[in-house]
């Protein structure tokens, strides 16, 4: 066969397999697509050219439907991601058998301790709507000394909460009253960070020390903690354990053991937090209180 023929019988053949199979990810990337197109017969090595047609189909596709970008659109929020793992450790056919609602139950048992330790809210400040410590309010008063009062109570919520927009950073001295032991060079630090470090393509980017003093990653901004991250592997795994001990699953049962995994998790997140920050605590006075220990001398 001529190269033009082979080309058109690739490309052919993505279009009528797209028709019967492709009804989830339009992807070029996903693996699933490779081995289908195998199974007519059609590999790189064996017929190249066929090849070289059904991924050019695969391409176009891709593009005119949004593909890959509808994976990520899907998955570029961190709840999103603990999600997608969440479930596929749950498994598709226990999901199945629990139904949507109880198999939603599980997985906020399993995952919502994680989310509510990442920094991007702080679920016992309901008075400010749930403000981060050394935060401030996105919908302050303009022009007010107090960034912590909002205006827009329920604006706030919602930019906090479905969002995960923890607002900007407060100015040195306000931030140190929510954390005491906040430093200038700890403040300056993480200010350089938030800032102006683009990270990986402007998406994700982290810091060793954030304004607690312990490691942070955030992903376009939302905040990923160690025991953010430990709680959801925690969770996950444990509901995977749980998911296959049992052929008829019960939702208390593998609500439960997500939940004991997940505080697990960041139980041993906070340990690992307590370590890393004892380390970044200055043992000798910083520059600044090196002057007010002089003055007390005079």
């Amino acid at each position: 066969m001529s190269f033009a023929s082979d080309f058109i019988k690739g490309f052919k053949t993505t279009e009528q397999r797209q028709k019967k199979y492709d009804t989830k990810t339009l992807s070029v990337g996903d693996p699933g697509f490779k081995k289908g197109i195998a199974q007519e017969g059609i590999t790189m090595r064996g017929t190249p050219v066929q090849f070289l047609g059904a991924y050019t189909a695969r391409v176009l596709t891709d593009l005119t439907n949004d593909g890959t970008r509808t994976l990520w659109w899907r998955a570029n929020h961190p709840n999103a991601i603990a999600d997608i793992v969440g479930s596929a450790a749950l498994g598709k056919e226990t999901a199945a058998k629990l139904g949507p609602l109880k198999t939603g139950l599980v997985m906020t048992a399993a995952l919502a301790p994680a989310a509510a330790t990442s920094g991007a809210y702080d679920l016992l400040n309901i008075s400010e709507m749930g403000r981060p410590e050394g935060f401030a309010q996105t919908y302050a008063a303009v022009g007010s000394e107090d960034r912590r009062e909002t205006e827009q109570p329920v604006q706030e919520a919602f930019e906090r909460c479905f969002l995960g927009r923890t607002g900007k950073p407060l100015a040195y001295e306000e931030a140190k009253k929510d954390i005491p032991d906040l430093t200038p060079e700890r403040y300056g630090n993480f200010l350089r960070s938030y800032y102006q470090d683009r990270g990986f393509l402007g998406v994700l980017k982290g810091t060793p020390e954030n304004l607690q003093g312990v490691p942070e990653a955030r992903l376009l901004g939302y905040p990923i903690t160690i025991p953010s991250a430990l709680g959801v592997a925690g969770g996950s795994a444990a509901l995977a354990v749980a998911s296959r001990a049992s052929k008829q699953p019960k939702a208390t049962r593998l609500g439960l053991a997500g939940l004991a995994g997940s505080l697990g998790g960041i139980l041993t997140g906070n340990v690992i937090n307590e370590v890393i920050a004892a380390g970044n605590r200055p043992t000798l006075p910083t520059t600044s209180e090196y002057g007010v220990l002089g003055t007390d001398r005079i």
